[in-house]
């Protein structure tokens, strides 16, 4: 009896979370899939409905998101979706996702690149494959291109995701290997300056030292446990296009040049918003 009233409790939930917007809008992004459900990368669309509907409710009711450019989106083929990382937390990746799913000029499955730490987490990593997560290796990000998907890209890793919150809106070293990926696989680079996350979670310390005998990236000392509620405003530049046979000295420029427009989008969004929370 107890078994059967979770069942049911369960199915509510989903169908609370799985309104018929959400499945048009689900039904709407084109996506091939094998015999099982899944996708080559553990994605699966009935997870996916749940952790929209999910998502959106925190996109729309919770960090309030306003988002600008979201034209510059290609509504279809290769694209590479680069932003700042902050948070401790990966909302702004989650986040960015709603947007392009729900992109009123043609909704997307955005895959975020997701850090190696969390397939060792039991549970997670199978769950963030089934939302549309895949780790960040070039090679998957060099065939999920070829395959014409949209990836979110966060070039600062957890040097950005962990910083502290006295280095909020700084960006911190990218890598190149995004670069190259975009150029090898003629690829558009659309920019997205993220404000707001920097404050959902604020970093006080990083106790370093206990983190590495955890083996977990950075371990903050914040707050709060949970998210605070901050305003959050998604900026999303024009495509960019870089040239295929740069040199490795162009490459760090072009390099460089996506880290001027996301600065210059990240100011936008501070000086558009009134209030933090």
């Amino acid at each position: 009896m107890a078994r059967f009233g979770s069942l049911e409790l369960k199915q509510r939930l989903v169908t609370s979370l799985v309104t018929p917007e959400i499945e048009a809008l689900v039904a709407s992004i084109p996506k091939p899939l094998g015999s099982f459900g899944y996708d080559p990368w553990g994605y699966n669309e009935d997870t996916f409905k749940v952790g929209l509907g999910a998502a959106r409710l925190l996109y729309d009711k919770y960090f309030r998101v306003t988002a600008h450019g979201l034209e510059n989106i290609p509504a279809e083929g290769r694209v590479l979706i680069v932003g700042n990382h902050s948070g401790q937390l990966p909302m702004d990746g989650v986040l960015v996702g709603v947007a392009a799913a729900t992109n009123p000029h043609g909704p997307r499955l955005a895959r975020a690149m997701i850090e190696r730490f969390f397939p060792t987490v039991p549970w997670l990593g199978n769950f963030l494959n089934a939302l549309g997560g895949v780790i960040g290796d070039p090679v998957n990000c060099a065939r999920m291109l070829e395959m014409d998907e949209a990836i979110i890209v966060f070039p600062e890793g957890v040097r950005g995701s962990g910083k502290l919150y006295r280095k909020r809106y700084q960006l911190q070293r990218f890598g190149n290997g995004f670069m190259h990926l975009a150029m090898t696989h003629r690829a558009p680079i659309v920019p997205v300056g993220i404000v707001g996350c920097e404050e959902t979670m604020p970093a006080l310390a990083n106790l370093a030292p206990v983190a590495r005998l955890l083996g977990i990236p950075y371990l903050p000392i914040v707050p709060s446990l949970l998210p605070l509620p901050a305003r959050v405003y998604l900026n999303f530049g024009k495509p960019m296009v870089f040239d295929p046979a740069a040199s490795e000295h162009e490459v760090s420029e072009q390099v460089e040049a996506v880290k001027a427009e996301l600065r210059r989008l990240i100011q936008v969004g501070l000086d558009e918003r009134t209030s933090v929370y």
